[in-house]
């Protein structure tokens, strides 16, 4: 009865959205939340009473949501990945719970620059690229759409890095981004779960006799849950976002502190919070290894035990039941081990048959690949495995069993099938292969583009549509236009709106209304001017950040992504070179300027992406200041590209590089930011690159190179890159000033690990053999862009026929064809 009456007495004021509500709520929160007076507060105070002034407007969404959830008991779609890339929240929140504009007002009147504000809030730094990227669109999709759903993944302390350019070399600093603490989350210092590492397991017959296992004598870590609300845009469902941090199971050794030695005292509480420290650990060592399998663990662990604690709370739920309430997508092979967590969970503490917890277990996974290299694919040493998660190993290798003896009754004697399908890999080592466990152990396996996902049946999981044929589909990936239109660009937003409504942002789809618009002379100038202004914003910010003066009137032509090999950054340099040495000897004829940037980080331990970095500021340096170029041409490397970065580089953008060796691109999401804003693409027959071709017009899109066919004839005849140097003046020109040490006066043979890659070492990526088509390409861009209003006419049309690429589409075709969840509103 007690527990009633304080219930019913629990009241809270409702917040309103109006410009003198929200002044109040930021004087209250300026006082009793940040604890400043308004005469001393900094801009940083300002933020925070901002931040928490908008947070607070969430909070009745969230609980109303969260309270619909415990009432109804829907079925929820568990989303696990490593990488949650939100970018900053202040304004998206704002956008999708309807407050920007009053609160711009607000803060107008009380003399504050909202814009200043945004500058204040870090970017969380829970992500590197388009794999943690995509995982926040599909948040943000799936609070838009009512879909019940929780985002899985750690709270790092610190990200992959911040990248600084020093004397043209990257060089990495921590990227400390809760140094000033994170005013959107809620410690739950409740919630807590234990994560075991390393001990042994015991067998034992229960009380039927049956074989049980025991896992003791373990190395615990407790994961504590924080929690960040997801709001979706025009609805009042909002998700929730759990992340966990590392807490040691004790603070310290007591004994040691009373010893004097205060070092060793917290050195078990340190060790243990490592595991949630730090983004992407270095693994080209065993430390490193061991430490980013510990991660993949731990945060699988511990969301797996808060998954069964929320299923079990319902008295009415029983274990067979598990798979009409839980479906749980694995966004990539990072969390692929919570298919063996899964099978602990059921068989060894709930106590189910293995053939029943197995059901279960297929029933509820399912896994997305994004890749088609074979070397991303990951793999664990099995005495790794040993070490640290001995009874998961007993576990993989039952389950790899069951699933041999199902292959080998399908393929009688084919013991080499048996061979390449194993989860285990026998030689050189003995390793477990998590994509392999992934794929066994889930209902749905789906690729990120159509093209992937038939290259997936015909190449690196060719074996496994032999088995299961039904089991890999494809699901396109989209963006949410939420952040990458309407909040990267407010004034192509609101000249779109101006014209066809403001449905759209919900359903993008729409945007093909903007098509006949693409012929009218005054919309084209409007689209134009648009894209000038941002063009005007970045150049702006270029010349703050690194003094270097650059064009607005110049085409600006982007690759903005992480710095890989198969990406072929090395590629666009090439043409620079190559457009340089024109410039220069004045073979160009009625030239277009043109501004070449570039941005994205190399990881830590890829030394030959970080040798591309350097190249790109080194040949920057040489076309910037050589008065010959005449202004034609400037190349730029924008240091520490992130989701802030992005949302100003992509509204500017006129080109978008999408250049990647046909075949190796599992979907790309950057290009489809790009179009959306605006750029024309220019790219090869790769990832996404192939749908976004056939929707937006072949007209409307320069592509470019070998295709995915003619990429395996290529290297299946024998590829000799020497042919291609020799073949072609101009390559010949732009490799030979590598080798020789243009670039590099001060070290001549900096450059010569680049042109031994792509001849000596056979150019694995085939840069050579598309040099000539990109470059007759970049031709054709040339003559398109003389034509403004011919170049403004593909633009629009590129805006208006991108509709397809929205992850509202792509999670609907995941909520029908992979979960069988259905939409809930609160």
């Amino acid at each position: 009865m007690k527990k009633n009456i304080t219930v019913q007495k629990f009241k809270y004021s409702h917040l309103g959205k109006d410009v003198a509500s929200i002044q109040h709520s930021l004087s209250d929160s300026l006082t009793y939340t940040v604890g400043k007076d308004p005469r001393t507060s900094t801009a940083r105070d300002w933020f925070n009473a901002s931040a928490h002034t908008v947070r607070n407007r969430m909070m009745e969404n969230w609980m109303d949501t969260m309270r619909s959830y415990q009432r109804k008991d829907p079925k929820r779609v568990y989303y696990l990945s490593l990488e949650f890339l939100i970018g900053r929240l202040f304004t998206s929140s704002m956008i999708n719970v309807g407050l920007y504009e009053p609160f711009k007002q607000a803060l107008d009147e009380m003399g504050l620059d909202i814009e200043k504000l945004k500058e204040v809030e870090n970017d969380a730094a829970l992500g590197n690229g388009g794999l943690g990227r995509l995982a926040a669109c599909f948040l943000d999709s799936l609070s838009t759409l009512d879909i019940p759903a929780y985002g899985y993944g750690i709270r790092y302390e610190y990200g992959m890095f911040n990248q600084q350019i020093e004397n043209g070399y990257q060089v990495e600093h921590p990227d400390n981004w809760l140094r000033y603490g994170n005013p959107w989350e809620f410690p739950r210092g409740e919630i807590l779960f234990p994560v075991h590492f390393g001990g042994r397991v015991v067998e034992y017959p229960d009380e039927e006799g049956k074989i049980r296992h025991h896992w003791v004598d373990t190395s615990d870590v407790m994961a504590m849950a924080y929690d960040t609300p997801i709001p979706g845009y025009g609805t009042n469902t909002t998700n929730n976002m759990r992340l966990w941090a590392a807490k040691a199971s004790r603070d310290f050794e007591l004994q040691y502190f009373n010893e004097g030695n205060y070092i060793k005292a917290v050195e078990e509480k340190n060790a243990s919070e490592n595991l949630s420290k730090v983004l992407y650990p270095n693994d080209t060592t065993t430390s490193g290894k061991e430490l980013r399998l510990k991660q993949q663990y731990f945060f699988v662990s511990a969301s797996l035990q808060d998954i069964l604690h929320r299923f079990f709370r319902n008295p009415d739920n029983q274990v067979e039941n598990l798979p009409d309430k839980v479906a749980i997508q694995m966004n990539d092979t990072h969390p692929a081990i919570a298919v063996a967590e899964m099978m602990r969970l059921l068989v060894d503490l709930h106590h189910c048959d293995w053939d029943l917890a197995w059901k279960l277990t297929t029933r509820i996974f399912s896994y997305t690949n994004h890749t088609l290299l074979p070397e991303a694919l990951e793999t664990w040493p099995v005495a790794m495995f040993e070490r640290f998660l001995p009874r998961h190993l007993q576990i993989i290798y039952e389950i790899n069993h069951h699933f041999i003896r199902h292959v080998s009754h399908m393929f009688p004697g084919d013991m080499e099938l048996l061979k390449r399908v194993s989860i285990i890999q026998e030689e050189p080592e003995k390793r477990i292969r998590m994509a392999h466990l992934a794929t066994v152990g889930s209902h749905k396996i789906n690729g990120v583009a159509r093209l992937h996902t038939e290259l997936m049946k015909s190449t690196i999981f060719a074996d496994f549509y032999r088995i299961f044929p039904e089991k890999i589909v494809n699901m396109t990936n989209g963006v949410t236009p939420r952040l990458w239109l309407l909040q990267a660009n407010g004034e192509l937003s609101s000249l779109i709106s101006s014209k066809i409504g403001q449905d759209w942002i919900t359903d993008l789809s729409l945007l093909r209304k903007l098509e006949p618009l693409a012929e009218n002379a005054a919309f084209q100038q409007a689209f134009s001017s648009v894209k000038l202004s941002k063009k005007m914003l970045l150049a702006e910010c270029i010349e703050n950040q690194l003094g270097i003066k650059i064009d607005p009137s110049t085409l600006f032509d982007v690759q903005v992504k992480r710095i890989h090999e198969y990406k072929r950054q090395l590629l666009n340099v090439l043409h620079a070179i190559t457009r340089y040495n024109r410039i220069r000897h004045n073979r160009l004829e009625n030239p277009v300027a043109r501004t070449i940037i570039i941005s994205g980080k190399a990881a830590p331990g890829y030394a030959t992406a970080k040798r591309i970095i350097k190249l790109i500021n080194d040949v920057a340096e040489v076309i910037n200041n050589d008065p010959a170029v005449r202004g034609l041409l400037k190349l730029v490397f924008l240091p520490n590209y992130s989701v802030s970065n992005a949302l100003r580089i992509i509204p500017a953008a006129d080109l978008s590089e999408q250049i990647s060796t046909a075949g190796t691109e599992a979907s790309g999401t950057g290009n489809m930011k790009l179009a959306l804003n605006g750029a024309l693409t220019i790219g090869t027959l790769d990832g996404a690159n192939v749908e976004m071709r056939e929707e937006v017009g072949e007209d409307n899109f320069f592509i470019f190179g070998l295709n995915t066919d003619e990429v395996t004839t290529l290297r299946r005849d024998g590829y000799n890159p020497w042919d291609y140097y020799h073949g072609n003046w101009e390559l010949r020109e732009a490799l030979d000033m590598l080798r020789d040490g243009f670039f590099a006066p001060d070290d001549p043979t900096r450059h010569q690990p680049l042109f031994d890659l792509l001849t000596q070492q056979g150019d694995h990526y085939l840069l050579l053999a598309d040099y000539a088509s990109y470059i007759s390409t970049q031709e054709q861009i040339d003559a398109l862009y003389r034509n403004q209003q011919e170049w403004a006419r593909k633009a629009i049309l590129n805006v208006a026929r991108m509709g397809k690429f929205s992850s509202d589409r792509t999670i609907n075709e995941y909520a029908r064809q992979i979960w069988q969840v259905e939409p809930l509103k609160t």
